[in-house]
């Protein structure tokens, strides 16, 4: 990896500035170790060049391209507080105390409700599950899902997903005689809640080395830790029952690995690539009734999780019925898997019409009162719709390169208007660091999350002074980063060679996707615009050949509209473009066709 940063990357086709104000950049990397990754494993040298550049050395390609559960499966109880845990976690099981489940209301959330609750199912156990309605109840653990969990007879309660951060509900917890278990993968502070056992890889005192993990990874390994010692105390033996297959659900950590952005490496890389080779067998009800209702053949793609599954399985919470994605994962049932997919490719329709409509407004604000100068984006409005504050958050980020924050407004349990937000960073900008420091000077109710996604609960009348800490905060942090935006293009490729068979190499080899492992990013220069026209009043859509003529290809540049980028493509039939973007095969009718997925352009020349 450091070979690699030491080099001096080049201007790539000559673009100091794009039109979305980036250096497009080839790096520099060092031949003969590309040329050894080439020969010792087969691979094509653009193949060996992208995996150098992502840090990948000769003797890790294997494991990189390759990873198995027998060879690579990570050590559960390498994790702090992971023994303790496990037995205590058997011995209920054993002693069939009930465990009740708090999980949040998102995919990452969801699949961790789902998994445990089929382990717990396994050892004969039906755990009462409890979904915070995201719009009266926001992010976290709160009192309300004690009490409940407690009234349907919980003797313990593992959150997950959640309470890392939430003192005041895990020591309330704790006064209803409950013991509370948290499994959980957001920043922690220097003091953890007071709860019986805290599994979370970015403990300060862990060192596993397994921060990558998002909630259902920990979860998953949590349960494996569990069966460990189930295993040792002849618990299967004497119950007269095998011991469960755990790689059966690794599909849903996979589904729930992509779907949370967490870095695509290591054990993520192992858990998404086996999950996905589980999740084409379609043994899981809910996945199967969510393929069926998205009109997904054939095995799912990488792409499918984040796209076309995940969305789905949020959409419930954003409309009153936050539980459905758990029940739909934890069911065995078909015709009732096939009922709440039904409900939340509705819900899922419902959300696109109204984010649609608040984004619009968002933009229409930010440019309107100036609110993209400071560091920070932070635009609000009491008619927005709460559940959709993380996505409108995401786009506006993506528009203009800076760190967004949603404001929404709702009424808690008690009937008091909060004012509930929802953050997405840049890269060297941790959101949840400024979040948990501003809730420890009373800015906020509560907050935190991850560095590049966070959220919080604020008094309205305090978000003034919280606007104004964020952009002193956030502009601390960004002192000494070099704030000229770069576009790493990894190769550049033509029209007439981008087949479907080029793609599949790529995907099939650097793939799965995300954080730290983002997809290749190519250019194809010179390109004529040969029609462009616009979907759905935000997207454009063109048709692109070589400059010299030839074949066509269908090229998206989606929320284009009103962008620079987009505008120029709209008119620029004369003009000569290199493009910026990635490959994706579609598939219709039996046919295949490859696409492009432009993320940013020049003028070529």
């Amino acid at each position: 990896m450091s070979s690699v940063a030491q080099l001096q990357s080049s201007t790539f086709l000559d673009v100091k500035q794009s039109f979305k104000d980036s250096r497009w950049v080839f790096p520099a990397v060092e031949q003969d170790i590309v040329a050894r990754i080439s020969q010792l494993h087969g691979l094509p040298d653009f193949i060996a060049r992208m995996l150098h550049v992502r840090g990948v050395g000769p003797e890790d390609v294997e494991s990189f391209l390759y990873p198995t559960l027998r060879a690579h499966f990570p050590d559960p109880f390498s994790m702090a507080g992971m023994r303790s845990f496990a037995e205590f976690a058997a011995q209920a099981i054993i002693e069939h105390k009930t465990i009740g489940i708090l999980a949040d209301f998102d995919v990452d959330g969801a699949t961790s409700a789902a998994i445990l609750t089929r382990f717990l199912r396994y050892c004969e156990m039906e755990p009462p599950v409890y979904i915070p309605d995201r719009l009266q109840q926001g992010y976290g653990p709160n009192i309300t899902a004690l009490d409940a969990l407690k009234a349907a007879g919980a003797e313990s309660v593992f959150m997950l997903d959640c309470g890392t951060t939430a003192h005041g509900v895990v020591a309330a917890g704790k006064g209803l005689n409950l013991d509370v278990v948290i499994f959980d993968h957001h920043e922690t502070e220097d003091t953890l809640p007071d709860a019986n056992h805290v599994i979370n890889p970015k403990r300060r005192d862990d060192t596993s080395g397994l921060g990558m993990l998002a909630a259902c990874g920990v979860t998953f390994l949590s349960c494996v830790a569990i069966n460990n010692v189930l295993k040792r105390e002849k618990f299967f033996e004497k119950r007269g029952i095998p011991e469960p297959q755990m790689k059966n659900w690794i599909d849903l950590v996979a589904l729930g690995t992509v779907c949370d952005m967490v870095p695509m490496t290591g054990p993520n890389r192992l858990f998404t690539r086996a999950g996905f080779h589980q999740m084409a067998q379609r043994t899981n009800p809910g996945i199967r009734a969510l393929c069926e209702v998205s009109n997904l053949e054939g095995a799912p793609k990488f792409s499918d999780a984040g796209f076309t599954l995940g969305p789905r399985i949020n959409a419930g919470s954003r409309v009153h019925k936050s539980d459905l994605g758990a029940r739909l994962l934890s069911t065995d049932d078909l015709d009732e898997a096939r009922s709440i997919a039904f409900v939340l490719d509705d819900c899922n329709e419902q959300r696109k019409k109204i984010q649609s409509q608040m984004m619009k407004e968002a933009i229409e604000r930010v440019e309107k009162e100036g609110l993209d100068q400071g560091q920070v984006i932070i635009v609000s409005d009491t008619d927005w719709h709460p559940g959709l504050s993380g996505l409108v958050a995401g786009r506006l980020k993506e528009r203009f390169g800076k760190p967004a924050i949603v404001v929404t407004y709702a009424e808690n349990p008690d009937g008091v208007l909060e004012g509930r937000g929802s953050g997405r960073s840049i890269t060297g900008v941790n959101l949840a660091q400024s979040f948990i420091e501003a809730r420890n000077l009373d800015l906020l109710v509560k907050g935190g999350g991850h560095a590049m996604a966070g959220g919080f609960t604020v008094i309205p009348d305090r978000l003034p002074a919280l606007r104004d800490f964020l952009n002193e905060h956030i502009s601390k942090q960004m002192e000494n980063m070099d704030l000229t935006m770069e576009t790493v293009i990894d190769g550049i490729a033509t029209i007439r060679g981008a087949e479907s068979q080029f793609v599949r190499l790529v995907t099939d080899h650097i793939g799965p996707f995300g954080p730290q492992n983002t997809e290749p990013v190519f250019a194809l220069a010179n390109v004529r615009v040969q029609m462009a026209d616009v979907l759905k009043d935000k997207h454009i859509r063109v048709q692109v050949s070589d400059w010299e003529g030839g074949p066509r290809m269908k090229a998206m540049l989606f929320y284009g509209v009103g962008t620079k980028l987009g505008e120029e493509l709209l008119k620029g039939s004369q003009k000569s473009f290199h493009l910026a973007g990635q490959f994706q095969i579609n598939s219709w009718q039996g046919r295949e066709s490859v696409e492009f997925l432009v993320s940013d352009g020049a003028f070529a020349g």
